[in-house]
C-alpha cells in the first residue's frame, strides 16, 4: 500500500487532500493537529509514534525527526541496497509528503508576539521533511502548497510525469529557503538588552546586515522593461503563506498587494511611476495627490478633498500632466473621477476606489486603476538597487522633519539663518515644499506655495539650471516674464554651493527658501538671502534622489 505523510500548519484543504488520497489506496500518515483533523472527518490515519515507536516529545518538538520516516522518503527506488536497507530494519516508503510549515510569518507580523514565543514558531521537522522529499522527487512527490493538492490527486490518477514532480520539488525549496529568509530577517530586528531579548519596535530603522537573502515571487511577466529589446518581470518579495518587506516578513502591501481594477496591461515604466507617486503622497496626512512623468513630479498639491488635490497638482502644469501617473492618498470618490477622466491620464494608484468612482472611470477603459494599501509603508524600511555586479541596500528616505508643522516649534535639526524670519504663510509653504523637493530627482530646486506646486527644475548638473529650468516653466505656464515666481518659497534638495544659485531664487521672485546647509560657503549664500531680504530656513538633513 503506497504511504503519504500529512503534517500541516495551514488546514486549508486539508481533509479533502486526505480523503482523495485516502480513496486511490495509500495510507495516511499524519501527526498532532492534522491526525486529529483527519480523524475528525471519518478517515483512518497512522500516527507517526507508531512508526517511529517513539511519542511525540518535549511539546512536539521532536516528532518527525526519525530514520522510519527519513528512511522511507530518502530511499532511492532504483537502488537494491537502499531497499534492502528499509526491509533489514522493518521500514517501508513514504510516497507522497504533504507539508507546510509553522507559522513564523503571522506571529512575526505581529510586533506583540515575544521573542521566546517567536522562536517556538521555527519550525524543524517540517523543513526536514520538505527537504528530504523534495532531494528525492524521483520516487517521492512532495507538496506544500495547497493550491496543488487537486493537482497531486489529478496527476496520480494520470501517473505523476517527471516534469511535474519536479516542479513540485523546486517549488518545495523555494517554500523552505523563504522560510529560512524570514527567520533571518526578523532575527536581524531582535536586539539583546542585557540577558533578554527584545524586538525593535514598529517604525524602528531598518538596518542592512551583514548577509541579506531574499527570495522573489514572480507576480507576471512584463511586455518588456524600459525599452521593447528588454526581458522584464515584477515580482513580489515571498515568504511561506505571506508576503515580506527586505526589513522583516509581514503582509504584502504597497506594489507588492496591488489591485489592478481596469486598463490595459501595467509596463515596467507604469510601475516606476506608481511607484515615484505613490511615495510622494505617503509624505502627507491632508488629502494630497501628485502627477508623475519619468519618476519626477509634473505637480503635487494638497486640497480639501481628493478631488481639490488632484485639479491642482494637474493644474500646476497641465501641459506636462498629459499622459501622467497620477497618485492619491484618499480614495478615489465620484468627483475626483471625474477630473481623472477629464483629460489623458495613463494610471491612477490609490488606497481604495468608490463604487460611485468605478462606472466614472470606467470610461478611459484603457487608463491603469491600481488600487492597493500603502500605508503601511510610510515608516519606511530597507530598498534594494542593482549596479552592474553587485547590490546597494539602503533605509528608504522619509522626510521625517518635516511630519508636524513649522513655526514656533522646530525639530532639532531645523533652524532660521537669515537676518528675516519666515511669516506664518511661509512656514507653511516651506514645509510643503521640502516634502515635495525630496521625491525630485536631484540636483533640484522648486517653487510652490503653500498648497501646490508652482514650477519644479528637475535632475540637472548644477542649481542655477535647476532654478532656469524652473523659471522657464513658469514663464510657459503664462506668469509674468520678469518675477514669474513672485511671492513663491524655493526649496533645494542639497546646499547651495555658490551664492549664485540663491541670486537665481530671489531673481525669480521667492521670498524665503529651504535647504540643508553644510556648505563651506554658507556664510556667503546666507549673506546673499540677507541682502535679498530672503527668510532662508535649513534642515540639517539632504535628500538627494538619483
Amino acid at each position: 500500500m503506497p504511504r503519504a505523510l500529512l503534517s500541516v500548519s495551514d488546514k486549508t484543504g486539508i481533509v479533502d487532500v486526505g480523503r482523495g488520497l485516502a480513496a486511490r489506496g495509500f495510507e495516511l500518515v499524519s501527526t498532532g493537529g492534522t491526525a486529529r483533523t483527519l480523524r475528525d472527518a471519518g478517515l483512518a490515519v497512522t500516527g507517526v509514534s507508531a512508526l517511529t515507536g517513539f511519542p511525540e516529545m518535549m511539546d512536539g518538538r521532536v516528532k518527525t525527526l526519525h530514520p522510519a520516516l527519513h528512511g522511507g522518503i530518502l530511499a532511492r527506488r532504483d537502488r537494491r541496497d537502499d531497499l534492502a536497507a528499509l526491509e533489514e530494519h522493518g521500514l517501508g516508503l513514504v510516497d507522497v509528503v504533504v507539508v507546510n510549515l509553522y507559522p513564523f510569518v503571522r506571529a512575526a507580523s505581529n510586533p506583540a508576539t515575544p521573542f521566546d514565543a517567536l522562536v517556538e514558531q521555527i519550525d524543524i521537522g517540517g523543513p526536514s521533511l520538505v527537504r528530504a522529499a523534495a532531494k528525492n522527487f524521483r520516487g517521492v512527490l512532495v507538496v506544500v502548497d495547497p493550491d496543488d493538492y487537486a493537482r497531486l490527486l489529478v496527476a496520480i490518477d494520470d501517473t505523476p510525469s517527471l516534469a511535474f514532480r519536479f516542479e513540485l520539488a523546486r517549488k518545495a525549496f523555494a517554500h523552505t529557503a523563504a522560510y529560512d529568509t524570514a527567520i533571518a530577517a526578523t532575527l536581524a530586528t531582535i536586539e539583546l538588552e542585557g540577558e533578554g531579548f527584545e524586538r525593535r519596535a514598529p517604525g524602528s530603522p531598518a538596518v542592512p546586515g551583514d548577509h541579506l537573502d531574499v527570495s522573489l515571487d514572480k507576480i507576471r511577466d512584463l511586455r518588456y522593461g524600459e525599452n521593447p529589446h528588454q526581458r522584464a518581470a515584477w515580482y513580489v518579495e515571498r515568504v511561506p503563506g505571506s508576503a515580506g518587506t527586505v526589513s522583516g516578513p509581514g503582509a504584502p502591501s504597497g506594489l507588492g498587494a496591488a489591485t489592478i481594477l481596469q486598463g490595459k496591461e501595467l509596463s515596467y515604466t507604469n510601475l516606476l511611476d506608481l511607484d515615484a507617486a505613490a511615495r510622494l503622497v505617503l509624505e502627507f496626512d491632508e488629502p494630497a495627490a501628485a502627477v508623475i512623468k519619468h519618476t519626477n513630479p509634473c505637480g503635487a498639491a494638497t486640497g480639501d478633498s481628493a478631488a481639490d488635490a488632484y485639479v491642482r497638482a494637474r493644474e500646476a502644469d497641465s501641459l506636462a500632466a498629459f499622459g501622467g501617473i497620477v497618485a492619491l492618498n484618499r480614495p478615489v470618490d465620484a468627483a475626483a473621477a471625474e477630473a481623472i477622466t477629464s483629460t489623458f491620464i495613463e494610471a491612477v494608484i490609490a488606497p481604495a476606489v468608490e463604487a460611485g468612482a468605478r462606472d466614472i472611470l470606467a470610461r478611459k477603459a484603457n487608463m491603469r486603476v491600481v488600487v492597493s494599501n500603502f500605508e503601511t509603508l510610510r515608516s519606511g524600511g530597507l530598498e534594494f538597487r542593482t549596479i552592474l555586479g553587485a547590490a546597494l541596500v539602503q533605509e528608504r528616505d522619509v522626510v521625517a522633519e518635516a511630519r508636524r508643522p513649522w513655526g514656533s516649534v522646530l525639530p532639532d535639526t531645523v533652524r532660521v539663518v537669515t537676518k528675516r524670519h519666515p511669516t506664518a504663510e511661509e512656514w507653511g509653504a516651506l514645509r510643503f515644499a521640502w516634502r515635495i523637493c525630496a521625491h525630485v530627482k536631484s540636483n533640484t530646486v522648486i517653487f510652490t506655495d503653500m498648497i501646490r506646486t508652482l514650477a519644479i527644475g528637475a535632475g540637472q548638473m548644477s542649481r542655477v539650471d535647476a532654478v532656469n529650468v524652473a523659471v522657464m516653466k513658469a514663464r510657459a505656464s503664462g506668469s509674468d516674464t520678469s518675477r514669474p515666481l513672485s511671492g513663491s518659497v524655493a526649496a533645494s534638495d542639497a546646499f547651495f554651493p555658490f551664492r549664485d544659485g540663491l541670486d537665481a531664487v530671489a531673481s525669480a521672485g521667492a521670498t524665503a527658501v529651504v535647504q540643508p546647509g553644510g556648505s563651506v560657503r554658507d556664510p556667503e549664500v546666507i549673506a546673499a538671502a540677507d541682502e535679498h531680504g530672503l527668510a532662508m530656513v535649513f534642515t540639517g538633513r539632504r535628500h538627494f534622489r538619483h
